[in-house]
């Protein structure tokens, strides 16, 4: 009988070019950490990796955080072509009147849609978003039904907005784990406007404010994302910072001072760098083992990934990485290029394994007539050896 083959691969480590697959490896017995955080998750930007995780799953008020939902929806629209930075949107009494944090735009008045993603993102202005809002869809809550839709496209299932500005609302939820993950999405599927998220001031209406990120302020690589602040929530931050090439995305909430939410994510964002890496083992493309073909013109197929395989791991763990090629059977000829053939397993001590699937990275073609009738003799003669 053909059974399964297992085969451990000597790995040499590589360098390629990233990319952001959506594969969760989650720590078991890594480092731990903990957090005055009421809900709190840190995650590998390129692995997706879970580094921390308390309460991450618990439904909970977003507070300005949510504005990041807001931003994305207005990126969307900008990357579509059904907006542009230049375009001059009209300020309602009604954005005008908004309440809380505000980038104090004019009524009656008109302002660039440029100026009014700076004053959403870097003053966390609640009448810009409104403004925003309406320009694009005609009213805000319009634009919260798009923000629902899109939630729902991202994955978000434990979201729901009710408003575009994050203030109090009881049909206004988030966890830790969907800021996380938009968060990601945003940073990926919009790089030419994430740089807004980095910006330490802006002046309008001849006011300057300051962004409200305390780690921008501090040599730490952090280039985002947002923060928040409801009696009821608490203050929150999602943030994400940048070294040696290395991206992780923070988010806290429920934390009782600003101060305490200062120090709090500089600590851990350094935890976070200090504890894990990501370690490349093979690019994609790279040929990675041989998978055996049954009446193929080729006894064997190469095989390879269709991303590349990266892991994040505990440093401490890194010495026992374990990478395991399995194939439940030899692939039946025709194999068409691309065609899963098996599982690429990477573990170590302490840590629940990953896994990669093997494709074939040439088309291999079905044996002739006589060729079978060979290898059907041969196997009849000595079985499977």
């Amino acid at each position: 009988m053909i059974g399964v083959r297992r085969r451990s691969l000597a790995l040499c480590l590589s360098v390629g070019l990233s990319i952001p697959p959506m594969l969760a490896f989650a720590a078991n017995s890594a480092p731990t950490i903990d957090t005055q955080a009421r809900n709190a998750i840190i995650i590998d930007f390129e692995t997706g990796a879970v580094l921390l995780n308390k309460n991450a799953d618990q439904v909970m008020p977003p507070a300005s955080m949510s504005k990041i939902m807001t931003a994305y929806v207005v990126y969307d629209a900008l990357k579509k072509g059904k907006l542009s930075l230049d375009d001059i949107l009209p300020v309602s009494e009604k954005a005008w009147r908004t309440g809380g944090s505000k980038m104090f735009v004019p009524f009656p008045g008109r302002v660039k849609v440029e100026d009014l993603i700076r004053g959403m993102i870097v003053q966390s202005g609640n009448d810009a978003c409104i403004v925003l809002a309406e320009g694009i869809a005609g009213s805000e809550e319009a634009f919260v039904e798009q923000m629902n839709e899109k939630a729902k496209e991202l994955g978000l299932t434990n979201s729901h907005f009710a408003n575009v500005t994050g203030l109090p609302d009881p049909d206004e939820h988030m966890t830790a784990r969907d800021l996380a993950t938009l968060a990601r999405h945003l940073i990926t599927d919009f790089p030419e406007y994430y740089h807004y998220d980095s910006e330490k001031e802006f002046t309008f209406n001849k006011i300057r404010q300051g962004n409200r990120n305390p780690l921008l302020y501090k040599d730490l690589g952090a280039d985002g994302l947002k923060t928040g602040h409801t009696d009821e929530a608490g203050f929150g931050l999602t943030g994400s910072a940048i070294r040696d090439g290395r991206r992780v995305i923070m988010v806290l909430s429920g934390m009782d001072k600003s101060n305490i939410r200062a120090q709090e994510s500089e600590r851990l964002l350094d935890w976070a760098f200090r504890e894990f890496n990501d370690y490349r083992l093979f690019k994609k493309g790279d040929i990675i083992d041989q998978a055996d073909v049954w009446l193929g013109a080729d006894p064997k197929v190469p095989v390879t990934t269709a991303r590349d395989v990266v892991v994040t791991l505990p440093r401490a763990a890194r010495r026992s990485m374990k990478v395991v090629a399995h194939y439940d059977h030899p692939a039946k000829a025709p194999v068409a290029q691309g065609t899963i053939l098996g599982t690429l397993t990477v573990g170590a001590d302490g840590v629940d394994p990953v896994e990669f699937p093997l494709v074939a990275a040439q088309p291999v073609a079905k044996l002739g007539p006589l060729g079978r009738v060979a290898v059907a003799a041969g196997y009849l003669l000595w079985g499977n050896r």
